[in-house]
């Protein structure tokens, strides 16, 4: 009696166990296919792979119809089911050979370089049978990942003098103190990049519905405390970040500051480090708070009123001034980005009589290099779509749904308000016009190499050209075309006055053609920023060093519509033409163009825009990243990874060690090609 019950109760719970089985798998079908609708994309691609992979578990990927249930006949049957798993299929079979094999590597790493282990082994195994092996080692690190490169190296005992591209912390420094005896030389000045720097909040009022006094000493722009507010008070947040749209400066009681130190531009929030690897490595051969300063700013404001507000190009030369009185050292200024272009505004600014008032000797007597790392020293395409539309190709290539949430959170409208209050971003639109960036029928860059078929973008597949920056179709159907300089005029006609006659009094964006051009400009801070109408201070024993990335495509020219009326703007990117954004060389943010000058300054006192003949050292850098490591590895190229590269990182350390004489031009792309042809 009591074996019939058992028998009836095995049945019972076996059934029971294959009704929710089923339940489960079909909740599990279910949950597939409304995430597989929700995440698919115009083209419904996106979400059909999601679907295959997510949706559609094997057990339950066949017709709706349900199976008859499954009744065992014995209580071992489950038992019996998991025999049938073939041997090495068995968790434990596996974790025991991963387990030996683990044993078995770190025994042979361990041992073999240590003789007196090694010979006490050697009368069980052969340990020398592992010398064939790693003498192939050079042949088959390269498959590995950088991380494990630079393990095994070490285990190994791999002393190369080449570059060994490891992105670990002070690595670089360590190698080149070993190798070449590099201590420091030169006083450092670092210059971040726009939005790498942290803004927080000094305000106090305990006015209105958001009161500045509970920001107090937070970090609004670059940490964790800035995601919280922003998507927890998006109205509190925009009110802060956003400066006054008429005088450019901070809105009524709000008080917003670049944060100081080297915490300032070290890591953007925790786990992202910006400037992190370049201070580590300078460390190990000897830099500290005494001979390397981070001059952070507020990437907000546009140039002149960083000096107009914070008195930030004051600070900037008083600190050169007092390092090299302490120590009778020069400076060098390695700017990144937005940061090369502060740079060379500064260097405009000291020594031009009404503004830093250095006099004409001041650079040549103060400062030994600049170092322009990915510079937008002509800035670069991708800044007019951000101030027109609020969009870029990262936002376009979202599929649906992401482009529906983020509208919701912020909308393309709301982008565009906030970008056009910060003065400083309008500095990065592009520079040269058509003679840099192409007319209608041609630009400069459409012919590029070809060592990269990503970067052929779809301009070769349409005989197109980037001259043609902006195609604008309207809604009856016809096309307008414009090239850079005119998109420029497009963006300031369709924008409010005070933006426009703001820009037009910070910033220009043309060629000065002769000599006497380039000495008024002189004394016209509007040209300061732009080198092709403001040449490079009297200063023959300065140096200049131009370091970028190159081979990552990157914007270049838009496919534009008119926009809907609800969104308050006048086009926006169209995400239904074949090609909404047109791609070109780069490093992903900065175009291959922007670094034009570097070519037309190399050519020296021949140039207009180098009188003295300063030395250039131009380096590109092929993009190459490590697909194991999301930050790029050692030998990205990437725009802000690249701060990491164990190529750059080598290359900034010589400079500032006053060995960057040996550092040799290096060329990847055919730019210094395309700079020849330029009627500049």
């Amino acid at each position: 009696m009591s074996n019939l019950s058992n028998r009836r109760r095995s049945k019972s719970e076996d059934s029971l166990d294959v009704s929710e089985g089923a339940a489960k798998a079909s909740g599990v079908a279910y949950l597939g296919k409304v995430f597989s609708a929700h995440t698919t994309g115009p083209d419904g691609q996106e979400g059909h792979h999601i679907h295959q992979h997510i949706g559609k578990p094997s057990s339950i990927e066949e017709k709706d119809t349900p199976r008859p249930p499954i009744i065992s006949t014995s209580s071992s049957s489950s038992t019996s089911s998991k025999s049938k798993r073939k041997f090495h299929e068995k968790r434990r079979v596996v974790f025991i050979f991963g387990a030996f094999l683990g044993l078995f590597l770190t025994i042979g790493y361990s041992t073999y370089y240590n003789p007196s282990i090694k010979n006490e082994i050697d009368k069980i195994v052969r340990i020398d049978r592992f010398n064939d092996f790693f003498e192939d080692w050079k042949d088959w690190k390269d498959i590995l990942p950088v991380g494990l490169q630079s393990i095994l190296s070490e285990q190994l005992g791999q002393k190369d003098d080449a570059l060994q591209y490891s992105p670990d912390s002070f690595s670089v420094g360590r190698r080149l103190a070993a190798t070449m005896n590099l201590t420091s030389e030169y006083n450092v000045l670092l210059v971040p990049g726009v939005i790498s720097t942290g803004i927080e909040s000094w305000g106090v009022s305990t006015e209105g519905d958001c009161p500045s006094i509970s920001h107090f000493r937070k970090r609004l722009w670059g940490s964790f405390y800035m995601l919280r507010t922003m998507v927890l008070d998006k109205k509190c947040w925009l009110k802060h970040i956003m400066l006054d749209p008429v005088t450019g400066l901070d809105p009524h009681n709000i008080k917003m500051r670049a944060a100081q130190g080297f915490e300032a531009a070290d890591y953007f929030m925790v786990g992202y480090w910006i400037w992190n690897k370049i201070l580590q490595n300078l460390a190990v051969i000897g830099y500290g708070p005494n001979t390397m300063q981070v001059a952070s700013y507020d990437w907000r404001l546009a140039f002149l009123d960083l000096e107009k507000r914070d008195g930030y190009f004051s600070k900037i030369k008083s600190q050169i001034e007092v390092t090299k009185n302490l120590n009778g050292k020069k400076s060098i200024i390695v700017g990144h980005s937005m940061g090369a272009q502060i740079s060379y505004y500064f260097l405009k600014w000291v020594e031009a009589e009404n503004y830093g008032g250095g006099g004409p000797n001041w650079v040549n007597d103060h400062i030994e290099a600049f170092v322009d790392i990915s510079g937008s020293t002509l800035g670069t395409p991708k800044t007019i779509p951000a101030l027109l539309s609020g969009e870029m190709k990262d936002t376009v290539q979202l599929n649906a749904l992401a482009v529906y949430g983020l509208e919701q959170f912020f909308s393309r409208k709301e982008r565009v308000d906030l970008l056009r209050t910060f003065g400083g971003i309008a500095g990065m639109l592009p520079k040269g016009g058509s003679t840099i960036w192409g007319d209608l029928e041609r630009a400069p860059d459409d012919d590029i190499s070809d060592y990269s078929e990503d970067v052929e973008g779809a301009i070769k597949k349409n005989n197109d050209s980037f001259g043609n920056f902006i195609r604008h179709k309207k809604k009856d159907g016809t096309v307008s075309n414009f090239t850079i300089e005119q998109s420029i005029d497009m963006l300031l006609d369709e924008s409010p006055n005070w933006y426009k006659e703001r820009v037009e009094h910070q910033y220009s964006y043309g060629i000065a053609k002769t000599k006497e051009e380039l000495e008024r400009n002189n004394k016209d801070h509007s040209k300061f920023s732009n080198p092709l109408e403001a040449a490079l201070p009297n200063a023959p024993d300065m140096k200049i060093f131009c370091f970028y990335g190159v081979g990552k495509p990157t914007e270049r020219a838009y496919n534009y519509v008119d926009a809907d009326s609800q969104t308050g703007l006048h086009k926006v990117i169209d995400p239904d033409a074949e090609t909404p954004v047109y791609l070109g060389d780069g490093d992903g943010t900065v175009s291959l163009l922007a670094h034009t000058m570097c070519h037309e300054w190399k050519k020296g006192s021949e140039s207009r825009y180098n009188p003295s003949g300063i030395p250039v050292t131009i380096v590109e850098i092929m993009n190459e990243p490590d697909r194991y490591d999301i930050r790029g590895g050692a030998k990205t190229a990437d725009h802000v990874d690249i701060l990491g590269s164990a190529e750059l990182n080598e290359l900034v350390l010589r400079v500032a060690a006053g060995v960057g004489d040996g550092i040799e031009d290096h060329y990847v792309s055919n730019l210094r090609y395309i700079a020849e042809k330029m009627a500049i």
